[in-house]
């Protein structure tokens, strides 16, 4: 049996591949973040136990920098918690009780993220039409587009308690006030990346499908829509964190029982810094997985698109 003519491939490590692709410095950056999370607990935290020092006889004059960090690091309501700390209250409220739990943050998130999957559809869906009809109606493109701009000035933290006290005075309390703020902050980055993707079709390309006698639909759904999916994309990540966003925010006003927001409130009543933080990093764990679904759902319909292999 011949042998083959073409070189064999050298053998690749794990470090190689690291080092090519993006893990080594997004892993260097958490590390230096995490450093200086540590840093600022320490910092923050200081002044209350030199105090707690000062106020203790026997340890007055007699602690040392190893006692300040240990116990800097170790109090129950810190100022600012330590990585370890939230890691540690993640692990009890993650894994040591039943996901449907009202003790369980994973129950508390799945509250949060009902809301924000509501509002980013109804968000994506308004955008999405907004944008068709700024793009074929002149009338609209002068009405809407100042309309659709001016919205984002005001601060949802204004809008949310007027939006939930109107809406719970007619009778819709719960998932769909939430789910309507959410739509509010994430309709408008869809809204203008769709009227710039629908909009950069070139006119030769315009041209050229209208000598084929191509009707405006035709048009819309063979040339405009096409091309608008590169900018629909990249809007509906910002949209997704968006709708996280106005999930939690709209449990604020609520004094709501569930969700990310509600254990928030719960931190801030009982000075539970730690409990506030693990909710934080769940909301941003929450979102960040949001924005890697819509990534993974743009690598599959590029690519059944033809547009990478």
């Amino acid at each position: 049996m011949s042998e083959s003519i073409l070189p064999a491939k050298p053998a690749r490590g794990i470090g190689p591949r690291l080092r090519e692709g993006r893990a080594v410095p997004v892993l260097a950056i958490v590390a230096v973040l995490i450093v200086i999370w540590y840093l600022g607990a320490i910092w923050l935290n200081s002044q209350r136990v030199i105090d707690g020092y000062e106020a203790d006889e026997d340890m007055q004059n007699k602690w040392t920098a190893g006692d300040l960090i240990d116990d800097t690091l170790s109090m129950d309501r810190p100022v600012l918690p330590a990585p370890h700390q939230v890691l540690m209250e993640l692990d009890r409220s993650v894994l040591e009780v039943a996901p449907n739990s009202n003790r369980s943050l994973l129950y508390h998130a799945w509250v949060t993220l009902s809301a924000a999957m509501v509002g980013f559809a109804l968000g994506t869906l308004l955008g999405v039409l907004l944008a068709v009809g700024i793009v074929h109606i002149r009338t609209l493109e002068r009405a809407l587009m100042p309309l659709v701009i001016t919205s984002q000035t005001i601060p949802i933290l204004a809008i949310a308690p007027m939006i939930i006290v109107v809406l719970g005075s007619i009778g819709f309390v719960g998932l769909l006030p939430k789910a309507i703020i959410s739509a509010y902050l994430c309709f408008f980055p869809v809204t203008i990346g769709m009227v710039k993707g629908l909009t950069s079709p070139e006119t030769i390309q315009l041209d050229l499908i209208r000598t084929y006698s191509a009707t405006r639909s035709q048009i819309f759904w063979k040339l405009r829509w096409p091309a608008s999916v590169a900018f629909l994309y990249p809007s509906l990540k910002v949209a997704i964190a968006l709708a996280v966003v106005g999930a939690i925010v709209g449990e604020l006003p609520t004094g709501a029982a569930a969700g990310l927001g509600a254990r928030l409130l719960a931190g801030s009543y009982y000075g539970q810094t730690v409990q506030i933080w693990s909710a934080l990093v769940l909301a941003s764990l929450v979102a960040g997985l949001s924005v890697a679904a819509v990534g993974w759902a743009e690598k599959f319909t590029l690519r059944r698109m033809g547009g990478r292999p």
